[in-house]
């Protein structure tokens, strides 16, 4: 017997504790911030893992979404869905994730706290973003140094390069501290 198709109430999903793992990072953006670890490397590849990717699946299916495709999820009932962008090549910038995933005004993105910050930066002004960007190392930590390397030579960009220091430190502090000092890879 199948389950039939809940609605999805996108407040009541604002107010939804998911666990430390997922999050909906900002409501306005409509996007879910998932994440694996609690450190990274310069070096590491800015994409969804398979355990990030099931992660969400299984969280946003508590709100009625049933996967479509490997990067859609959609939720029948209320004709929403969250798309997980693809880069289009390996060491793409974070900051472009979206740029060839377009969605509709009621949908959204899951993407990972490093390619969250970058839409915050790009989207909102420099005290917001900077504001939404703490908010989010004190929830789930983003690779600072890949952020740095794709820093671009545009206005916000300019502006938010001297924060990177203190979101580190932010950053730091959260990670040492409960909750997130006993969290573990998802995958």
């Amino acid at each position: 017997m199948q389950r039939a198709d809940r609605t999805f109430d996108e407040s009541a999903a604002a107010t939804t504790d998911f666990g430390p793992y997922f999050l909906l990072a900002d409501a306005d953006l409509k996007i879910y911030s998932v994440f694996d670890d609690l450190r990274y490397d310069r070096s590491d590849a800015e994409i969804m893992s398979p355990a990030m990717r099931r992660h969400a699946v299984a969280k946003l299916a508590n709100l009625g979404f049933r996967q479509t495709s490997g990067s859609v999820l959609h939720n029948k009932a209320t004709d929403v869905s969250c798309y997980i962008p693809k880069p289009q090549v390996l060491g793409a910038s974070p900051f472009d994730v979206t740029r060839y995933t377009p969605k509709r005004d009621k949908d959204f993105y899951i993407l990972t706290p490093t390619q969250t910050a970058c839409q915050f930066i790009d989207t909102y002004p420099y005290d917001l973003a900077v504001e939404k960007v703490i908010s989010l190392v004190q929830k789930q930590p983003i690779n600072l140094y890949r952020i740095l390397d794709y820093l671009e030579h545009k206005p916000a960009h300019e502006a938010i390069r001297p924060a990177l220091g203190y979101f580190k430190s932010v950053q730091r502090k959260a990670v040492q501290s409960e909750p997130l000092c006993r969290r573990r890879a998802l995958g």
